[in-house]
């Protein structure tokens, strides 16, 4: 028979570790950049609290910092994990400084992902095959793609327009009417605007139709934050059309595009009447294949917005 004093103890194997929950296991290097990034973040807070926005510092520093820290402290398990993790902690960063300009951040967000991924695939790819000299070959590609923007030579169709379309159950008269009155803030419908975050003017000064009236469009800030205001002016108008340019523009918004002019025209069709708004302006972001689409599809939702601010759904 089996010595029961032998049999009641539980092999030494038992309680080793697993080599992957080895690997996952908290290192000092994981602290190391834990604190690294908390000293980051605690000098971004004393700076954004010290220039008067102690109500930003929750939502644009700490909140971020947080998150960073919280993925420091995650061990990678594998070469993808590892370049998300560190990828995203640099993100962070970024967004911290830039407060509310980290919507660029999180515009940007999925082709940052893409090209570190990708580069980390084809390095993984290489040095299974024994060749990572072929994992220079992407390098020229990646290389090339970075160079748009970098000056207004190397920019690809940066000036775009957009155009919304809506009837409404009013006469011509009556619509001429409503945009003479100007626009007054109403709440976003758009729920990528909303979810973005997007800033949206709060306060809305001018009135009238004849040249040189102006509408101000006043963004919320503070005079230590960001805010500004899109100043426009008419520079043309009939019977159902006008045109605004934009003569100046402090806005926040103005960090990804640029407002360059605007015109509204109306006219009788069965049901009411059709309001066009088409808005011209300059793409503040490339590469032009990725944030073109993607400026193109928010911009006809801040279009649709102006029209809800006319009162004109």
């Amino acid at each position: 028979m089996r010595n029961s004093a032998e049999s009641s103890q539980p092999a030494a194997n038992n309680w080793a570790v697993p080599p992957e929950l080895e690997k996952a296991k908290i290192r000092p290097a994981n602290w190391w950049l834990a604190g690294l990034v908390g000293v980051v973040g605690l000098a971004a807070f004393v700076v954004t609290v010290r220039s008067g926005r102690a109500d930003s510092a929750l939502l644009f520093v700490a909140l971020p910092i947080l998150l960073a820290v919280a993925l420091a402290l995650t061990p990678g398990r594998s070469a993808h994990g590892k370049a998300f993790r560190m990828t995203t902690i640099a993100l962070l960063l970024a967004a911290v400084w830039l407060h509310e300009g980290a919507i660029c951040v999180l515009l940007a967000a999925p082709l940052v992902y893409l090209v570190v991924h990708g580069v980390t695939g084809v390095l993984r790819a290489a040095e299974r095959g024994g060749r990572r000299t072929l994992a220079v070959l992407p390098l020229p590609l990646l290389l090339a793609g970075g160079f748009e923007g970098t000056s207004p030579a190397f920019r690809v169709h940066p000036d775009q327009s957009v155009e919304v379309t809506r009837v409404v159950a009013l006469a011509p008269e009556q619509v001429r009417a409503m945009i003479e009155a100007g626009p007054a803030p109403v709440d976003t419908r758009s729920l990528s605007l909303r979810a973005l975050g997007v800033p949206m003017p709060e306060h809305v000064h001018g009135d009238g139709l004849e040249t040189g009236d102006r509408w101000t469009f006043a963004y919320h800030g503070s005079s230590h934050g960001p805010g500004g205001d899109i100043v426009t002016e008419v520079r043309d108008a009939g019977p159902e059309r006008v045109t605004w340019a934009v003569v100046e523009d402090t806005s926040i918004t103005n960090r990804w595009v640029g407002m360059r002019d605007a015109t509204l025209s109306w006219h009788a069709v069965a049901g009411g009447t059709a309001v066009t708004l088409r808005i011209d302006y300059r793409r503040g972001l490339d590469p032009s294949w990725y944030f073109g689409p993607l400026q193109d599809r928010f911009m006809h939702a801040g279009a649709a917005h102006v029209l809800d601010m006319l009162a004109l759904r």
